[in-house]
């Protein structure tokens, strides 16, 4: 069922995180001290937003990394339900896809919780001080649509925020598959951002 993002207050300061990548090593936001900016997606293997985008995902971690940009996706589906979204396919699909940012396992749904993220892809971009300056949408293209995938809205904001400039404030949420959630672990939120 496809889920909007909760398009979190822009302002609000960057929830920490410790998640284990692909290869069980741990992860955390507060390694990170001189990034110019930061970018956290909430992401899976199996949905066809997530699917429709993922090498355009692989193009901007590669480009903004280089520019100075913390990068980080993290999947938050439970695997139980949906085995296609097991570690050990996450690890195949970041090769397949060209990912070179940390693929992280939010094994207890919290981090997601924390974000109060809603659908895959989900993408937060903080500025130096982790504060949230953009929360929305990659671009216009959406499956099936025959919008080109061009990451436009999201490359704004980054470049904007490496600029030192705040990115505008139209920002349009997200829309994607919504979060797998554990039985009896949905959050309240999430009947808010159903359609």
């Amino acid at each position: 069922m496809a889920a909007t993002s909760t398009m979190l207050p822009l302002g609000s300061e960057a929830p920490s995180f410790r998640l284990k990548d692909t290869e069980g090593r741990i992860v955390s936001l507060d390694d990170v001290k001189d990034a110019k900016a930061y970018l956290i997606m909430f992401v899976c293997n199996h949905c066809p937003y997530v699917m429709h985008v993922a090498k355009e995902l692989g193009e901007i971690g590669r480009e903004y990394s280089e520019k100075g940009v913390a990068i980080f996706a993290i999947n938050s589906n439970d695997p139980e339900q949906y085995p296609e979204d097991s570690v050990v396919n996450m690890k195949i699909k970041a090769e397949e896809w060209g990912w070179t940012f940390p693929y992280l396992v939010d094994e207890t749904q919290e981090v997601a919780k924390a974000y109060r993220a809603a659908c895959t892809p989900d993408f937060y971009v903080f500025d130096e001080n982790k504060k949230l300056v953009y929360r929305g949408q990659l671009d216009d293209s959406r499956p099936g649509n025959n919008i080109p995938v061009t990451g436009s809205d999201l490359r704004h904001a980054l470049d904007a925020v490496l600029a030192g400039e705040k990115p505008s404030e139209n920002q349009k949420p997200s829309v994607g598959c919504s979060i797998k959630w554990k039985p009896g672990n949905e959050p309240e939120y999430m009947k808010l951002v159903m359609r």
